[in-house]
């Protein structure tokens, strides 16, 4: 007993303590009556020190949410940053196309780069706000942003004097002198082709097509990866202008919600939109022509038209003998009904059992949507990315990689004739969705994984490359 008392005691003494000394500094002796020496040894309290462990415990678990709250806030911050790179990528994107093309940039595209851009700095900020400390990838993101709002600013001043405009004037001038060299060069010229009239078919097939240029991002957000946008070619009176724009649902099914504006300037600003929902669309095969909206009904193989301003569907009815619910859809889901409009009106782009998954065209009736004549094709609608009509002839895409698509297919409703064609076009994203025609000013409008892009379209001045409607 008492070799675990000395022992006791020599765990709690310094290093620098001798046992002696250990009991000298703690002996309480007295001798009593007999001569008999009595000592008393005090002993340190052999209790756990629960108390302690408990309080060990607790600082370790508040230790541990705090841990779990930080790993919270790293991953949404993470998040915020991916979101952020993906703007910058398409800002820079627009800007080198800016710097490089002969196009004349308005203020109008400078202040919606630069409403753009504040938007990120003011998120970046929030960003920053919900660290304690510094962090260099969120301080370098803001560095980044900031610079990219000079470099705009810098932009739009050089534009003040029409530089832009100037470098496009003499770009002009050239190619005139060079066509003009070309022609007395030429010993035998032939007849002088005549100008292609916008909303006429006194020209051939598609000649080329040329690099994109992304209108926006579409109002809904990143996640909206398909859907459809476009510019309505002959919009009802007093509507001089109408673009409008449909992302469909994150399930890339379902059209729920539509947008339209009444000028290009409130378009590419995000003002003054008409936002309307309809229960439900299906597909990206929309168009809006004459102040209707025309898309395919849910699970069905109808097609509705919907007034833009009263929302309400004023027409249905069935194409025969289409097939629906994702049968014979082009390579990208849920489009299985496509409806497209040319210098003539209305067409519908499809498939049936009976044409075995091959595009079958038909003309409708704007007024009554009754099919009025039908043609089949002999091009597989699943190999085809999308579809759209010019002056009554069928022009089919496909994917060549995740950068470059395809016009290779064509069919003309006018001689019944088709040919493969090769004409390659860039694109922002890897997949394409509605692609819409405008007869109007020969434009392309395409809605590529959430962006609005669209083309300009050159046509054979010959209009002997194909009849015309």
């Amino acid at each position: 007993m008492f070799s675990l008392a000395v022992l006791v005691i020599l765990g709690l003494s310094t290093a620098s303590q001798s046992l002696e000394e250990h009991l000298t500094g703690h002996e309480n002796g007295t001798i009593d009556a007999n001569g008999v020496c009595q000592c008393s040894v005090f002993l340190p309290d052999p209790t756990f020190p629960v108390d302690r462990m408990e309080k060990v415990e607790m600082t370790s678990n508040s230790l541990s949410i705090l841990v779990e709250q930080e790993l919270l806030k790293i991953q949404e911050s993470m998040t915020k940053i991916s979101i952020f790179e993906k703007r910058m990528h398409n800002l820079t994107i627009r800007i080198e196309k800016m710097e490089s093309s002969g196009i004349t940039y308005t203020e109008l595209d400078f202040e919606l780069l630069k409403l753009e851009i504040r938007e990120m700095e003011m998120l970046i900020t929030q960003l920053k706000g919900s660290f304690s400390g510094s962090n260099v990838i969120v301080d370098q993101l803001y560095a980044e942003i900031k610079n990219m709002s000079l470099t705009i600013t810098s932009l739009e001043t050089l534009d003040k004097n029409n530089v832009l405009a100037i470098r496009r004037e003499i770009l002009s001038l050239k190619k005139k002198l060079q066509d003009c060299e070309e022609y007395k060069n030429h010993t035998n010229p032939g007849p002088t082709q005549p100008p292609v009239i916008y909303g006429s078919c006194n020209h051939g097939l598609i000649l080329d097509i040329s690099q994109p240029f992304v209108a926006q991002l579409n109002w809904r957000g990143f996640e909206y990866k398909s859907g459809a946008w476009g510019k309505d070619p002959e919009p009802e009176p007093p509507k001089k202008e109408l673009y409008w724009q449909a992302p469909l649902n994150t399930d890339n099914r379902y059209m729920e919600y539509y947008r339209y504006y009444l000028s290009y300037d409130n378009f590419l600003l995000y003002k003054y939109p008409s936002q309307n929902r309809v229960v439900y669309g299906q597909g990206s095969g929309m168009v809006v022509f004459k102040n209707h909206l025309y898309y395919n009904c849910h699970s069905s193989r109808d097609i509705c038209k919907l007034n833009l301003d009263s929302n309400n569907v004023v027409l249905r009815k069935t194409i025969p003998n289409a097939v629906y619910e994702n049968r014979f859809s082009y390579t990208t889901p849920w489009q299985d009904i496509d409806i497209a409009v040319d210098e003539s009106g209305l067409w519908v782009i499809y498939a049936t059992e009976q044409s075995t998954g091959n595009i079958v065209i038909s003309k409708l009736n704007e007024t009554s949507l009754e099919v009025q004549r039908t043609w089949t094709t002999k091009q597989y609608k699943p190999s085809v990315s999308n579809a759209f009509i010019v002056c009554g002839v069928l022009y089919a895409t496909r994917t060549v990689n995740t950068r470059q698509e395809e016009i290779f297919y064509a069919y003309d409703t006018n001689t019944e004739q088709e040919s493969k064609i090769s004409l390659s076009f860039n694109k922002m994203m890897e997949s394409i969705y509605g692609v819409n025609y405008n007869p109007k000013d020969h434009k392309l409008y395409v809605y590529n994984d959430g962006y609005l892009v669209n083309y300009d379209l050159s046509f054979n001045p010959n209009p002997e490359a194909t009849k015309g409607v």
